[in-house]
């Protein structure tokens, strides 16, 4: 049975990484059919991740409550396939804005459920591990967002596939539900958690800076700027944007399967983050510096890039050290609050950034401000980070 529930929560954070990445697969026929521009659809991806954001607290508070299965279950049954419903039958771009911040909640408990019962029944030093290959194979739903959503679309319709995502989804809620075990219960001696409780944690406050951008930079750069970088500064056409773009795909996913290893090579999580990050900032001042690179020194920047922009099951191992039980829901849900927030902020906040370069600069150099946009809070993250201690001792 606990195989089976593993599996499950693995297929549900597939569809949550599937979800928040299949929108630019559809642009030219919901463009076509739905009147949906790419600033409607900008709006549409933006509410998928500040739904999922706001839902973390109260999803943190239901995993304490009532636990991952069916916190997990009923999220995903009613929003995730719920908002597949929408999507199917959307015929004006609201449409698309109402199902995709349905999409987020029915997704915001996905990978914290799993989460939860590595925080509570394995022992921390395999929280790591654990969360870094769960996130390595969900993130394949990332990749299943591209050629071959475009493939199923092209065999069976947009409609169609939308409410066969649908079926899948309620699927994988229903095995959840019927697979997954809940951790046992706290005793009646523990206290009940707050957000108050944990905004107290002091070793939290020097990780939250860092979490609010690592995450951020990479899936900003791979979602939004990789391919105008690549066909403005260097001319790829679609099918080198492509191969570049899957490429640091396949390397963000590499690099959460090396985190676990990566932790006990360098003798704390603590640690891996610190150098994961370090390489993070040393490819980004290169790109600042050099954004006019051969398309093939480029590639490999941006691999670079993805494999060490990974480290979020690094930051959650080492947060998830500080909690003590009766927080452990509520604190990794709000430590995830501040990524994926930071995934919106940032998203939001480029987009005037480059306008205001590129009426300012030659293609390369409005580039080059922009990895500067980037590359400023992951430093200020970073250098913040020196001053959080390592685990807890009693971890």
């Amino acid at each position: 049975m606990l195989k089976a529930g593993l599996v499950s929560l693995v297929l549900a954070y597939m569809l949550s990484q599937f979800y928040r990445a299949f929108l630019a697969v559809l642009a030219p026929v919901l463009q076509d059919q739905v009147g949906a521009g790419p600033g409607d659809l900008a709006l549409s991806s933006g509410l998928w991740f500040i739904a999922f954001a706001l839902m973390q607290l109260p999803v943190g508070a239901a995993l304490d409550r009532f636990g991952p299965s069916r916190t997990v279950a009923w999220l995903m049954a009613v929003g995730g396939a719920g908002g597949a419903v929408i999507f199917a039958m959307a015929d004006a771009p609201w449409h698309l804005h109402l199902a995709m911040t349905a999409l987020g909640i029915g997704c915001s408990p996905a990978l914290m459920g799993p989460y939860f019962i590595f925080a509570r029944e394995y022992p921390p030093a395999s929280f790591g591990m654990l969360a870094g290959v769960l996130v390595g194979f969900g993130s394949l739903g990332n990749i299943l967002g591209a050629s071959p959503l475009v493939w199923v679309i092209e065999a069976a319709g947009w409609r169609q596939t939308l409410w066969g995502l649908a079926a899948v989804t309620l699927m994988v809620a229903a095995l959840v539900l019927a697979a997954v075990r809940d951790p046992a219960r706290l005793g009646a001696g523990h206290p009940q958690g707050s957000i108050g409780q944990i905004l107290r944690l002091r070793a939290l406050w020097f990780i939250v800076p860092l979490f609010g951008v690592n995450y951020a930079v990479t899936a900003a750069i791979r979602g939004l700027w990789a391919a105008p970088w690549l066909e403005q500064v260097h001319g790829a056409d679609a099918t080198q944007i492509g191969r570049v773009t899957l490429a640091m795909g396949l390397a963000m996913v590499a690099g959460s399967f090396a985190v676990g290893p990566a932790a006990r090579l360098a003798g704390s999580a603590r640690r891996a983050t610190m150098l994961f990050s370090a390489v993070m900032i040393v490819t980004l001042a290169v790109m600042w510096q050099a954004p006019a690179l051969p398309l093939p020194a480029v590639t490999a920047l941006l691999v670079v890039l993805g494999f060490f922009g990974s480290a979020y099951p690094l930051l959650m191992a080492h947060g998830r050290s500080f909690l003590p039980p009766h927080l452990v829901g509520r604190g990794m849900t709000f430590l995830n609050m501040i990524s994926i927030g930071g995934v919106g902020v940032m998203q939001f906040a480029s987009r005037p950034v480059y306008a205001a370069a590129q009426g300012a600069y030659a293609p390369a150099q409005a580039f080059a401000m922009l990895w500067l946009f980037f590359l400023i809070p992951l430093a200020i993250g970073f250098l913040l980070y020196f001053l959080t201690p390592e685990a807890a001792a009693h971890d």
